[in-house]
């Protein structure tokens, strides 16, 4: 065979080859982080902003599948910055929308780095189980209270781990717990203890975080999380595998709950948060009445009040990200957010059977988004990092599905 027909073999190059694992350690290390947010900025911020300012110097590209994400946050952020002039007192509005700003950076980068290199979505995911794991197990003995100073990780009697809030520390667990319940429902039998294991943790934080918008969330994922799968396996065999298993799951989930019932701490702050409408939602100026307020009042502020204004006005915050878009992004951010979600869901929606290698990745990331899109009519999710981040991982595997396509057409990508 002459020289000519050889296949072209590009040489090794152990410095690109270095480069490359460093680069994934500190992209691990960095999605481990978002799971320790006590203050703000956190260390996730400090250490995300340098690794997003050296990956833009080595060479960070965005294609034209990801420029819609970032000129939709872009806009969403100028939003927050006309809202800085109807402020006449700054202190801390200025500091916010650079926050902001920054999440909605560290999504495109997310979305930037899926895109290069699909096995990055296993290793993100990787990541965020460990930081879950992790900050689960510290809300959890914070609130049995099994060490001297554990109640740094409670508030109000509710497990928060290492987040400021229980409502923030619950939803973060969603996406791990689901990442786990894949891999069990279609994985092999061996790892299976492992993420029973890692399953129940998890399932134990969200419970003892004592939110309601997180209980729902966790049921409708995972609910969500079996019928896709169901759907998207054709083999009796398996699906009835899928049943089976999720079956047990649930009824080790029951015994899980019943026998943390058994404690009358738990059993009367249960009692307690399984009411519908509580005191605060329904009472006056409670959480319905302010929405309703809120709403009316934003009508009037094109360029909205700026960031938390809102409650120096009323009792407490916003506590719904379409009222918090409006109030603190005006009518562009809220335009911008609601175009984005929109956009976001549709597109994933269409492409969550398809099967591809980065399917789980994008089908986990769809449903737990579709569930934050929900809860945020109750809660405000605006500067949760594992929101970004979620929105990081859909539009890259919707890049990675453009690619892919445009592959095909061209004839140079196998079907």
């Amino acid at each position: 065979m002459s020289d000519a027909a050889l296949p072209y073999v590009p040489p090794f190059r152990p410095q690109l080859a270095a480069l490359g694992i460093l680069g994934s350690l500190l992209v691990f290390v960095g999605v481990f982080l978002s799971g320790f947010v006590i203050s703000e900025p956190a260390p996730y911020e400090l250490f995300m902003a340098g690794l997003i300012g050296l990956w833009a110097i080595v060479g960070l590209r965005i294609s034209r599948g990801i420029a819609p994400l970032l000129v939709l946050l872009l806009l969403f952020n100028v939003g927050g910055m006309l809202s800085l002039t109807v402020m006449k007192d700054l202190s801390g509005g200025p500091i916010y929308v650079a926050v902001s700003l920054f999440l909605a950076l560290s999504s495109v980068f997310f979305a930037a780095i899926v895109e290069a290199k699909p096995t990055r979505l296993e290793l993100i995911f990787k990541a965020w189980v460990a930081s879950a794991l992790i900050t689960a197990m510290l809300g959890i003995l914070g609130y049995f209270h099994a060490f001297p100073g554990a109640e740094a990780f409670t508030l109000y009697d509710r497990a928060k781990g290492a987040f400021q809030d229980p409502n923030v520390f619950g939803p973060f667990l969603i996406a791990p717990s689901l990442y786990l319940m894949h891999g069990l429902l279609s994985g092999r039998i061996l790892g299976a203890p492992l993420k029973v294991v890692g399953v129940l943790i998890l399932a134990l934080g969200v419970f003892l975080s004592f939110s309601r918008a997180a209980w729902a969330l966790y049921l409708f994922c995972v609910v969500a999380l079996v019928f896709v799968m169901l759907l998207k396996e054709r083999t009796g065999a398996f699906r009835l595998k899928i049943l089976v298993l999720s079956l047990l799951a649930a009824a080790l989930l029951i015994v899980a709950l019943i026998v943390a019932l058994q404690f009358d701490k738990v059993a009367d702050l249960f009692s307690s948060r399984t009411q519908l409408v509580q005191d605060y939602d329904g009472g006056h100026l409670g959480r319905f009445e302010r929405h309703r307020i809120g709403f009316l009042m934003a009508m009037e502020r094109p360029l909205g009040i700026g960031p938390m204004v809102f409650s120096t006005m009323f009792p407490e915050d916003e506590h719904n990200i379409y009222l918090k878009s409006l109030t603190t992004y005006g009518w562009l951010g809220f335009a911008c957010y609601l175009v984005l979600m929109a956009w976001t869901l549709a597109a994933a929606f269409r492409n969550l059977l398809r099967d591809r290698p980065w399917q789980p990745f994008l089908m986990i990331a769809f449903i737990t988004l579709f569930g934050h899109s929900a809860i945020g009519f109750v809660i405000d999710t605006d500067h949760w990092r594992h929101f970004y981040l979620l929105l990081g991982v859909v539009w890259g595997c919707l890049a990675l599905e453009r690619r892919h396509n445009r592959l095909i057409k061209m004839g140079t990508h196998p079907r």
